[in-house]
């Protein structure tokens, strides 16, 4: 009956994503763009640039597709296969399959996938590591980003593997267990989640032991109508609060205002505001991206893939950069090098 249920609600959410035939060809001939692979009932897809050396470690980034997408749908909207070959890392896609999800959305709002060891984050990170056994994997760079459902799946596989990422990207997501069921997920969709600082200590305490500062950078659209905006700034707090409980080890509190906020405009496209939140040291640790008149959308995406918007900034390019930028200055992670 559960299983059914599940399945209605997922075809319900068809028309706010879109239905997979209008939005998503998932049809692209892959073999030589991609090498695949299967982990844990899921399959995926990666790319290795051409400059990969198995001599050198390379970061590895980990993309997660929103509904009715598939990973060359992900790859082609978001331009990350180009941005990898250009600064040499591999980008790893799993893929969600219509027998989990009618509408391949991630399950981010069932408790069997929101926590470690269990559901599709524990087949995520099998892939992950499946990926650091075949190539060398430089695990401080180690980082993942996703859209839509995939931002909420990145979001809880941060939460639930803090150890294995030095970054985390959301693009249109929710915050951590934003929903608990397949019944209110459409409601925090339309109208956000709970109390972001409760679910902020949630995601802290998910950590455990393993607790890290997960630098964190958020883009979302003022004219989403299937994630709402509100998601956006919850997910921002979410993550102040769960970096501010680490960091209080540190002597680093991060403080709640928005530090600095920077308002710029796309060239023959979207404005927008750049919002950072510091720490106690001046360290940029959370940032979000409010894209003016942006829909449900990858900011600034190629056209040739679905829920993209090319007018705004660069979502892959910021992202990548936040990242690295962060890496290097922050020092956050404490994993060895492959």
């Amino acid at each position: 009956m559960l299983k059914a249920l599940q399945a209605f609600f997922s075809l319900a959410l068809c028309p706010l994503f879109g239905s997979p035939s209008a939005s998503s060809d998932c049809s692209f001939e892959t073999r030589e763009m991609f090498k695949e692979g299967e982990y844990g009932g899921k399959s995926y897809k990666l790319y290795v640039p051409s400059t990969y050396d198995k001599e050198k470690a390379s970061p590895l980034l980990v993309m997660l597709h929103g509904c009715t997408q598939c990973a060359t749908d992900f790859a082609i909207g978001t331009e990350m296969n180009m941005l990898a070959e250009e600064h040499n890392f591999l980008v790893l896609y799993p893929e969600q399959d219509a027998k989990s999800n009618p509408n391949k959305c991630w399950n981010w709002f069932e408790p069997l996938h929101q926590a470690r060891g269990r559901g599709e984050p524990a087949a995520i990170a099998g892939m992950i590591e499946e990926i650091k056994e075949a190539y060398t994997i430089d695990n401080h760079k180690v980082f993942i980003a996703g859209m839509s459902a995939g931002g909420a799946m990145s979001i809880i596989m941060a939460a639930a593997y803090p150890e294995v990422f030095s970054g985390l990207g959301v693009g249109a997501g929710l915050e951590y267990k934003g929903a608990t069921s397949v019944f209110d997920a459409l409601n925090v969709m339309n109208n956000g989640g709970p109390n972001p600082f409760e679910q902020g200590y949630l995601a802290y305490k998910e950590m455990g032991e393993r607790a890290r500062v997960i630098p964190t950078i958020v883009f979302h659209g003022t004219s989403d109508t299937t994630v709402a905006p509100i998601n956006g700034e919850q997910v921002v707090s979410q993550w102040i609060v769960t970096n501010d409980l680490v960091e209080r080890h540190n002597a680093g509190w991060i403080c709640h205002g928005v530090n600095e906020t920077i308002k710029g405009k796309v060239r023959n496209g979207k404005e927008y505001t750049h919002d950072l939140y510091r720490n106690k040291r001046g360290e940029s640790i959370v940032e979000k991206y409010t894209v003016l008149n942006m829909g449900h959308a990858w900011s600034g995406g190629n056209d040739n893939g679905s829920f993209t918007d090319s007018e705004g900034p660069h979502a892959s390019k910021i992202m990548w950069d936040f990242f690295i930028r962060e890496n290097r200055k922050n020092g956050y992670s404490n994993q060895k090098s492959s």
